[in-house]
């Protein structure tokens, strides 16, 4: 053999690879690699509004958190002013009992003197009486007088 014939043969056999792998193989390789470059940026692109997604919803969510955080403070500055309220309506309504119930037992105590100062004339008059009927007794007689015993009773 001649290595002219030889190396021309290996020439024409490479061209006739090359052109097949260029024709048949090359084109489905370039096309998997051009889908897989087309899903890689894809994929990246998607990542990257995710990552907004995710830095929007985090803003969202400071705001909510900070908005809910001042309406629970406003509720407790209500709840303490309702809570001062209710103690100083509580407070005046003490108030007003403690002064109802000290005018009523003000009335009830003038009641009382009102009913010993009766009692007091009663025994007072029933002793003035039995007094007056031992003195008189002795010296005057008691159905003579008993009229008059009976107006000073009723003076008294």
């Amino acid at each position: 053999m001649n290595l002219n014939a030889t190396l021309f043969a290996q020439i024409v056999v490479f061209f006739i690879l090359a052109w097949f792998t260029l024709k048949f193989v090359w084109p489905p390789i370039m096309k998997a690699l051009d889908e897989r470059a087309v899903k890689i940026s894809e994929g990246l692109a998607a990542a990257e509004r995710g990552q907004q997604s995710l830095d929007l919803a985090a803003k969202r969510s400071a705001e909510t958190i900070g908005a809910g955080k001042e309406k629970a403070a406003e509720m407790v500055l209500q709840a303490d002013k309702r809570a001062q309220q209710i103690i100083e309506e509580a407070r005046e309504q003490a108030r007003l009992d403690a002064e109802r119930t000290m005018t009523d037992a003000r009335a009830e105590i003038d009641l009382d003197i009102a009913r010993a100062k009766d009692d007091l004339r009663e025994r007072l008059a029933d002793l003035v009486i039995a007094g007056a009927e031992k003195i008189l007794l002795r010296e005057i007689d008691a159905k003579a007088h008993a009229a008059l015993l009976e107006a000073i009773k009723k003076d008294l």
